[in-house]
């Protein structure tokens, strides 16, 4: 999975994911973003820390791309041992990105050649941001743009275009080479349309970046996605936001979904007919494009009813997770 921890909400937050998941691709969006090797070891030492008594939960750290970022600093991310991947977010496509990337093929080439000598894969939050393209516009802009042309001149680095949400996304994908560049999908892009934003009003909880799209988009995706094919495996870029910056005049990007994403993959998968290939989307595919070994303890899945939360309360607030109060059909368990 990939997910963002905040660290005034972290230990609820990893909690729920230890539970669920055996590691994830933790994202560095974090204010101030995580630029450095050394700023991801401490980040990593403060997650293991949050954790359970036993937990076997591993943090795979990244780094947040800038343009001042130097091919120095990615020789030190793979000699740590601990940073899996370059997360490159445009400046100013969403939360905390203010410091991404504004010269991708100028300022950045460096560093994305040394990536590939290093074999370190870039993460990529594709949308554009020019103020004049439409926001439902703005991920069939970016690859466009950008991540044709990249895959075109740098056709050795490994890419991870995350939490894809169009058609158009889908058709790139499987136009590139097969083992060179995947994809990720959320719970909320596999259940949820834009209709959902809307539906008996503003629905702020429901809000992320990349917005949702079409339905007709959101059909694409769940039959890439439940097809079989390895180029797609679990991210849930779950984003535990407080509640009160969620409910606000302007409210931040980011669903909560770490306690439900195991329970709604498996409601897509069921209702596609194809639950015998959910296992390699949320287990097989991703630490086969990273090349890590893939887990050996299991979670299992049981068709047995449960609630989910209003919401989760910690120190100075609560954070409502996606599907709140509402009751999902799998439960996941450890035993």
């Amino acid at each position: 999975m990939a997910t963002s921890y905040k660290p005034s909400c972290l230990i609820v937050c990893i909690e729920c994911s230890a539970g669920h998941f055996g590691r994830a691709i933790v994202m560095p969006n974090l204010k101030p973003p995580i630029i450095t090797t050394a700023a991801a070891l401490a980040y990593r030492e403060s997650i293991l820390k949050a954790l359970p008594p036993n937990s076997g939960f591993d943090p795979l750290m990244t780094l947040y791309l800038t343009d001042n970022t130097s091919p120095e600093e990615i020789k030190l991310a793979r000699r740590s041992g601990v940073v899996f991947a370059v997360k490159l977010y445009p400046a100013g496509a969403t939360t905390n990105s203010q410091d991404g990337v504004t010269d991708v093929f100028g300022k950045c080439l460096p560093v994305l050649e040394e990536m590939v000598e290093q074999s370190m894969p870039l993460l990529v939050h594709g949308e554009a941001t020019d103020p004049n393209v439409d926001t439902f516009d703005r991920e069939k802009v970016f690859i466009e743009t950008i991540l044709e042309p990249l895959v075109q001149k740098l056709p050795r680095l490994k890419v991870v275009m995350e939490h894809i949400t169009t058609m158009d996304a889908v058709r790139f994908i499987e136009s590139c080479s097969e083992g060179q560049v995947a994809a990720t999908v959320t719970p909320q892009h596999l259940i949820l349309n834009r209709n959902s934003l809307f539906q008996g009003g503003l629905q702020p909880h429901n809000y992320c970046l990349p917005v949702l799209k079409r339905e007709t988009h959101r059909q694409a995706i769940v039959s890439a996605v439940t097809s079989g094919s390895i180029r797609y495996f679990l991210g849930t870029d779950s984003a535990p936001h407080e509640r009160r910056r969620k409910e606000c005049a302007c409210g931040c990007a980011g669903i909560y979904n770490a306690p439900v994403a195991l329970a709604l993959y498996a409601k897509v998968f069921e209702e596609a007919g194809a639950l015998d290939k959910l296992e390699a989307f949320t287990s097989f595919n991703g630490p086969d494009f990273y090349g890590l070994p893939r887990n050996a303890s299991k979670i299992v899945l049981r068709q047995s009813a449960w609630r989910v939360p209003e919401s989760y309360t910690y120190v100075s607030g609560e954070i409502v997770p996606m599907f709140a109060g509402q009751t999902l059909e799998w439960l996941p368990s450890n035993s």
